[in-house]
């Protein structure tokens, strides 16, 4: 079971500290998850224009094939204008639709105001509907009173939603595993 954190973003650093700090903790506390991080910043993606996949580059069939393979996903983006980066929603478009099929979405978001957090219930989660994912209730929002000037988080609240969300995506997917969805057409 991979467990693929996502850091839908080339900008920033808080998207992938708050990524990577679910990571971990479901590292810790559930260690029969192997967990991968799948960072935007570290690959030069195509946008998506419809070719087929062999047309593409390395590195975009590298992330395309990260994404599809993967069981269970956490994925983070920052708020940028009151809406997701075009860096994730080109890599939306780059996915297959079956391949998000009857998988679990966690998502994570940041931003400069309290506000943004509205960005996931009303981009993220359409999204992950048209996909015919299961997302995870609980989702994290962060924003800039949340970390120091390290970029370290240092908001109590920010760390237990954190492990609360890690423990969701999991128990979510253990049990649709267990108990697979039947869905019909």
């Amino acid at each position: 079971m991979k467990l693929l954190g996502i850091s839908g973003t080339i900008i920033g650093a808080k998207t992938g500290i708050v990524i990577r700090k679910v990571l971990e903790e479901v590292r810790k506390n559930h260690p029969d998850i192997e967990v991968e991080m799948l960072d935007m910043m570290d690959y030069n993606v195509e946008f998506c224009d419809g070719r087929p996949l062999e047309k593409y580059s390395d590195d975009t069939r590298a992330v395309i094939e990260k994404v599809s393979s993967a069981d269970f996903y956490v994925i983070g983006t920052p708020i940028f204008q009151g809406s997701i980066p075009g860096v994730l929603k080109n890599l939306f478009d780059l996915i297959h639709p079956d391949a998000f099929r009857n998988k679990v979405m966690g998502f994570v978001a940041n931003g400069g105001t309290y506000q943004h957090f509205l960005v996931i219930e009303n981009q993220l989660k359409p999204i992950a509907s048209y996909f015919r994912a299961f997302v995870a209730p609980a989702y994290v929002y962060a924003n800039y009173d949340h970390f120091n000037m390290e970029n370290e988080i240092v908001d109590e609240g920010l760390l237990n939603r954190i492990s609360y969300l890690a423990d969701e995506v999991v128990h979510m997917h253990k049990s649709l595993k267990v108990n697979p969805v039947k869905i019909v057409e």
